[in-house]
């Protein structure tokens, strides 16, 4: 009898441990299950906008090309996602898609709808609020804040090649690798500096004669005080007021 009371301590231990497992297990599954329900919901939504929606300007055509593209990605991921991770994935793959079909919408000139919830990706990137045109390396590139026929290309904001890019509407899809003009990653990142640096931000601005102001010292983009600090891209220039819209996406 005068073991009893560890064999009772004993039991209770084993039941608990029975218990915290099952529980912990039960947690995860509602997690996994909370994670899929809200991708494959965010996908269901993207699909509705994506056969919805025509146009036949190129902006409003483009702009649901991507999105179709993410659509595509996205159930994918689905299929294959088993975590939580993966279905996080798959939810952000979708709401960019959902980026893409709401700038379709303002290409058509209709109600884009609610505001989506922010991307990863783009967090900090901001957005462009007025028109900005360089030349670089004998090309033309331009973004502004509205689509156009100059413009039919909509980047949600992101990074490339560490630098923010911010949302709007571009000439050129420079920032993929495979189309950007022709030019590879060096002159994504030269149309990224021309476009971004305040040198070369004044319409017509040339990236010759930026180069030689901005870059003329060897500081390069974003490693002294002018990109980053009071006045500049990054303070109270475009990053602050200007046309990265306030700063965080």
């Amino acid at each position: 009898m005068r073991y009893l009371p560890l064999l009772i301590l004993v039991v209770l231990l084993v039941g608990a441990a029975v218990w915290w497992r099952r529980e912990s297990a039960a947690r995860a599954e509602r997690r996994l299950a909370d994670a899929r329900a809200d991708a494959q919901r965010w996908y269901e939504r993207l699909g509705g906008q994506v056969m919805n929606l025509h146009g036949d300007h190129p902006a409003v055509r483009q702009a649901l090309v991507d999105a179709g593209e993410r659509y595509n990605a996205a159930g994918s991921q689905l299929e294959q996602a088993r975590s939580v991770e993966q279905y996080r994935l798959a939810r952000e793959t979708a709401l960019e898609g959902l980026t893409y079909a709401r700038a379709a919408r303002v290409a058509l000139g209709i109600d884009p709808g609610p505001e989506l919830p922010p991307l990863a990706a783009a967090q900090g990137a901001g957005q462009l609020t007025r028109e900005r045109q360089v030349n670089v390396q004998g090309q033309t590139f331009k973004a502004g804040p509205q689509p156009g026929r100059d413009t039919p290309y909509y980047y949600p904001g992101g990074r490339y090649q560490g630098r923010p890019v911010p949302a709007g509407w571009y000439s050129t899809p420079w920032w993929k690798t495979a189309l950007g003009a022709g030019a590879g990653v060096l002159g994504g990142v030269l149309i990224a500096d021309a476009l971004f640096s305040p040198g070369f931000g004044d319409p017509g601005y040339g990236y010759e004669a930026g180069y030689q102001e901005g870059f003329g010292d060897g500081t390069g983009f974003g490693e002294q005080g002018g990109d980053f600090g009071g006045g500049g891209d990054f303070g109270g220039g475009d990053f602050g007021g200007g046309d990265f819209g306030g700063g965080d996406f």
